[in-house]
């Protein structure tokens, strides 16, 4: 039988660490024994962190019927001496996916749980941008943050980098993993051996390098982006090297707030840019076995993202398949470059009454009604120079 408490500080986030990942772990057991204090912890994050907590027996009948509802937090997983008084109370809450007496299957069900939650719970980052159908021109009020980020991918693409940055960037993931030895071992090999051509390996792998690009893509943190922008070239040149040559439908489910819906329903008709690299899959059918894996949760809709995507129009924003590089045997992943443009075709529910089907196909700069905004974007870069 395990010690219920924490075996190993890698798997532990600590309270006045300053998150760089989207996703953190929070193990409250009864070495943290002021349950108030870990739970305004968990309330004061970001809307868009995503927490997995690891809770004693005891303190877990505590916490878990306050903070259950919170939208952070995305399951819990019971860590207790005693596995079937823990499920009695437990089986009420549907974020708690495990009841485990012993360390090893913990840390195995959350590192199986993680690729899932990495597909379905990461937030959806995008800008709407809406067209006026009679003249083509665009509305004032959303486009301001769609320019800016169209002007700061531009930028990131053709200013060039400096070893400086690299050495921050490391030195900056190296303050924040200290005492997490995967993670720091990472930090070495990737010090020591990163090139160019490796960049979609690593970011496909589970490591630093995708959980802090992907957070401060999304939570658009310019100084990390910035430090990251070597790498974003990188990943932007693979991805060109590696295009798609036909056209191609890709699919992409996760879970989608009802208020999030609603914005998109109104938008039907107009564009939609992601503020990420955005990953999907050739497969709908692997792309729909992440839901049905989790329980959907309180106020959340399952969405399946259905995107045409044609190579001819992606001049300036490439897409590839990325499956000979992924560490996950079988994907299909067909990953977006970072600023993607996308017509919004329509929403509607699927055949089979179990989810959303949002379709969307993939746009170019030339698309009508994005044609006078680009020409805009480079007037503002010139004027810059």
């Amino acid at each position: 039988m395990a010690n219920s408490g924490p075996p190993d500080r890698s798997l532990v986030v600590a309270a006045n660490n300053q998150n760089v990942e989207i996703f953190s772990l929070v193990w409250l057991d009864q070495h943290v024994e002021n349950v108030k204090k870990c739970q305004q912890y968990v309330e004061d994050l970001s809307s868009s962190d995503r927490v997995v907590m690891i809770v004693s027996g005891v303190l877990g009948q505590q916490i878990v019927p306050s903070i259950h509802k919170l939208e952070q937090v995305i399951s819990i997983y019971v860590y207790c001496m005693n596995k079937e008084r823990n499920k009695r109370w437990s089986k009420y809450f549907t974020k708690v996916k495990g009841v485990i007496n012993e360390v090893d299957g913990l840390v195995s069900q959350i590192r199986a749980d993680r690729q899932i939650q990495r597909n379905l719970n990461e937030p959806f980052s995008h800008n709407l941008f809406h067209v006026n159908c009679g003249n083509g021109t665009s509305t004032s009020g959303i486009n301001g943050k769609f320019i800016f980020s169209q002007v700061l991918i531009d930028c990131i693409l053709r200013i060039k980098s400096k070893e400086e940055d690299k050495k921050e960037l490391i030195t900056c993931c190296k303050q924040y993993y200290a005492g997490n030895c995967m993670e720091m071992n990472h930090l070495d090999e990737f010090e020591k051996n990163y090139s160019p051509d490796k960049v979609l390996w690593w970011y496909s792998r589970e490591s630093f390098f995708y959980n802090v690009l992907n957070r401060a893509l999304r939570n658009e943190n310019i100084h990390i982006i910035f430090l990251f922008r070597e790498f974003i070239c990188d990943i932007y040149h693979q991805l060109k090297k590696y295009q798609v040559k036909t056209p191609i439908t890709t699919y992409r489910c996760q879970l989608m707030s009802s208020d999030e819906l609603k914005t998109l329903n109104a938008s039907v008709g107009n564009f939609i840019s992601v503020n990420s690299f955005f990953s999907s899959s050739a497969s709908a059918k692997e792309a729909r076995s992440f839901i049905h894996t989790f329980l959907i949760r309180d106020n959340l809709e399952p969405v399946l993202f259905e995107i045409a995507a044609d190579p001819n129009v992606a001049i300036n924003k490439p897409f590839a398949d990325i499956s000979i590089f992924s560490e996950f045997n079988g994907e299909y992943e067909v990953v977006f470059m970072l600023g993607s443009i996308f017509r919004l075709n329509s929403i509607r529910r699927s055949s089979d009454n179990k989810l959303w089907v949002i379709q969307m196909t993939l746009c170019s700069e030339d698309t009508h009604g994005l044609k006078e905004v680009f020409l805009h974007i480079k007037k503002v870069i010139c004027r810059g120079r």
